[in-house]
């Protein structure tokens, strides 16, 4: 991986952890840590060796929301510092996600948020584009933007309904209200809240799991129908399930699928 900044990456067993380093900071958001985890999810898109990849952050937030030295620097000027364009991978679905976090659901690998403390505003945008999310139980959540004079921005108006429904979204939007991370599982806003402690644990458990025991191009292919589903009819879903699920027959995975069941062995995935 590149000599990042603002973020630490280490890949172990297939999984890359990368954690958002600015802890005197809450790991607040700004143009250099957005393009390094860019940086590195895309290059990890493209990398055999890296199955799963994990979010998380260094001390004790998550990312508690843009740096404010960026918000009073946007004052009066009406417009954000500009990104560095990192070069993607055309896609499909990235063509139907454009913006600042549409990469991370063309990405073919599952993406998990470790929400380990404080996640509001851009931190909490960031994490509802994961694939899954976990949270310490007393995490603190928070939409943030109306609270800031701002509105619900980066889709974050798209993707909370779909989450925890209309009269949830409206409600965190509207209030801008603190959470915990146990209420953010029991709206569904994550899908699990655990002691501090126990975190991490848990996620890599998951992750190891991701990593080894299920086939790498069947999460790709079963992330990009689900992508897709938000734009398709009920027909066309199934018909490039159909599709999809003949292409299936003739891979590796398929085959070692079933041979490791058969055998009662642990698999041996290749994602072909």
């Amino acid at each position: 991986m590149a000599d990042y900044k603002q973020i630490l990456t280490d890949t172990k067993d297939g999984v890359l952890t990368v954690t958002l380093n600015r802890p005197d900071r809450l790991n607040a958001w700004n143009a250099g840590m957005h393009n390094e985890i860019k940086h590195a999810i895309l290059t990890a898109s493209r990398d055999d060796a890296v199955r799963v990849i994990v979010v998380t952050g260094a001390g004790r937030g998550f990312c508690a929301g843009a740096d404010m030295e960026v918000l009073q620097g946007i004052q009066g000027s009406g417009k954000q510092e500009k990104l560095a364009e990192i070069e993607e991978t055309p896609s499909e679905v990235r063509d139907l996600y454009p913006g600042q976090f549409g990469y991370m659901y063309a990405c073919p690998k599952p993406i998990i948020a470790a929400i380990n403390g404080a996640c509001a505003g851009i931190g909490l945008i960031f994490a509802l584009y994961a694939d899954l999310r976990y949270a310490a139980a007393d995490a603190k959540f928070t939409t943030a933007f109306a609270q800031r004079g701002l509105i619900a921005e980066h889709g974050i108006a798209w993707l909370l309904p779909r989450l925890v429904g209309e009269a949830r979204a409206l409600d965190l939007l509207f209030t801008a209200r603190k959470f915990q991370g146990q209420e953010a599982a029991e709206l569904g806003l994550v899908n699990a809240a655990y002691p501090a402690g126990e975190l991490m644990g848990n996620v890599q458990q998951t992750a190891h799991h991701l990593a080894t025991m299920v086939s790498p191009r069947s999460v790709a292919v079963m992330k990009h129908q689900v992508r897709k589903t938000y734009f398709q009819s009920y027909a066309d879903s199934l018909a490039e399930a159909d599709a999809s699920m003949q292409a299936s027959f003739s891979t590796f995975d398929f085959k070692e699928g079933v041979a490791s069941f058969v055998e009662r062995r642990a698999p041996a995935f290749q994602g072909k």
